[in-house]
């Protein structure tokens, strides 16, 4: 299955620090060499101050209990540095430790900034201080401590960038602390935030668009709610145009929310279209399976492909979770998967035939023709198909269902629109390399 795995296009557009989940999840599926997994850690450890947790796994790969000297220096060298910035940054972190001074602080930002620094002498210094010793805290692995810093100074920060480099860091630590509501609350303001932003350059606001979807799959796929809000997030325009120019590879996540929630139906038939636009650039069997089932018609195919995507979803580190049912109790994701796909394959085979044993139907469901029968009519009535049941042949005939032309109109020019922004994306990526050169 390592030729389903997703690392190695996830990896660049995450914090280094998100990498070490999902290096773990492999090294528990084994879907690699042990010391492969382990070299690759230290490789990101070294551009960390997680040094003792380096030294570790260095001891683990080469099994020994000597470490390199130079960790030994680089560990003096970041104690040091860390007592330096807890120094600095003491006299604010004094202040906020104080419950009644900091119910002083308002709303207005300049008040806050003037009653600092005439009544506690706390001035732009003391406030960068606490901005790099947040950083540092995180980059030393103690994600609690940098969560709140960083949420403590963008209450005074006045710097935009600064700013939204400390709500990039907020949102990384919440991640890897597995606080899913707090996590979505910080995704969604970044979202805002980028949204909203004048960017340099259109392929910043690309670029930081990528980043946060990317970062998004740890919320969407641990979040109740997050097989709907992946939906509402990646399935719009502008997210969507994204992922088929830039990160086709996370069709699989939209198609997987897709198939799981059938809250969702209404945008899936454009979904498809997407899924059939970029067969060239992207496929695994989840989008394989949707092609089967909705392009091509190819349900042996579409049974083949089912059959694969258990292996994918098992030894993908986002889908391997768990799903929350109506009832409130929870199943794999693996098994909604399963059953729904079973469902999408029954649903497209009844459209294109128009008459269809019910026999034969109720051995394929393993069900008696009674229970068939019911299964049937409330699968119709649930899907809406124009159809109807005669017990005395014992079939279902599908009545012919004919596309609206406006419809057909709409989609086009719905494609049409996709195919546009993405040439122009290429153009302005192509200029901008130019000019670079």
């Amino acid at each position: 299955m390592a030729n389903y795995d997703l690392t190695t296009r996830i990896a660049p557009n995450l914090d280094r620090h998100l990498v070490f989940p999902l290096l773990e999840f492999l090294q528990d599926r084994q879907m690699y060499d042990d010391d492969h997994i382990l070299k690759a850690k230290i490789e990101l450890l070294n551009k960390t101050n997680m040094v003792d947790y380096a030294m570790d796994i260095h001891k683990s790969l080469y099994h020994t209990e000597e470490v390199p000297q130079d960790m030994v220096e680089r560990r003096v060298e970041v104690v040091a540095r860390l007592k330096s910035l807890e120094e600095a940054a003491a006299p604010l972190v004094s202040f906020l430790q104080n419950a009644a001074a900091v119910q002083e602080l308002r709303a207005d930002k300049q008040y806050n900034l003037q009653m600092l620094n005439e009544k506690y002498q706390i001035g732009s210094v003391q406030i960068e201080a606490l901005y790099q010793y947040a950083k540092f805290q995180f980059e030393c692995g103690n994600y609690s401590g940098a969560a709140d810093y960083l949420y403590q100074y963008r209450a005074l920060c006045t710097n935009s960038e600064r700013s939204l480099s400390a709500l990039w860091g907020k949102l990384a630590a919440e991640i890897l602390m597995q606080n899913w509501d707090i996590a979505l609350e910080e995704l969604n303001r970044l979202k805002e935030i980028i949204d909203s932003k004048n960017f340099a350059s259109p392929l910043n606001q690309v670029q930081s668009r990528i980043w946060l979807m990317h970062w998004s799959l740890f919320i969407f796929f641990n979040h109740d709610n997050g097989r709907t809000l992946i939906i509402d997030l990646f399935n719009q325009d502008k997210y969507l145009n994204v992922i088929q120019t830039s990160a086709p590879h996370l069709l699989r996540y939209l198609a997987t929310a897709f198939v799981v929630n059938k809250r969702r139906r209404p945008q899936f038939k454009d979904f498809i279209k997407v899924i059939q636009q970029e067969q060239h650039s992207y496929k695994d069997p989840i989008t394989e399976f949707l092609a089967c089932v909705y392009v091509n018609y190819d349900f042996d195919g579409a049974q083949q492909k089912m059959r694969e995507c258990e292996e994918v979803i098992l030894n993908d580190p986002f889908l391997c979770k768990r799903v929350e049912e109506s009832n409130f109790s929870t199943v794999p994701l693996r098994d909604e998967f399963l059953e729904n796909a079973r469902l999408f394959i029954f649903e497209t085979y009844c459209r294109i035939h128009q008459r269809i044993d019910m026999r034969v139907l109720a051995e394929k469901l393993n069900l008696n023709y009674e229970e068939a029968e019911r299964w049937i009519v409330n699968l119709i009535r649930g899907s809406k198909l124009d159809a109807k049941i005669d017990s005395q042949t014992g079939t279902v005939t599908m009545e012919p269902n004919h596309p609206n032309v406006y419809e057909q109109l709409i989609d086009h020019t719905k494609a049409l629109n996709g195919r546009t922004y993405k040439l122009v994306s290429q153009l302005l990526e192509h200029a901008q390399s130019q000019a670079a050169r």
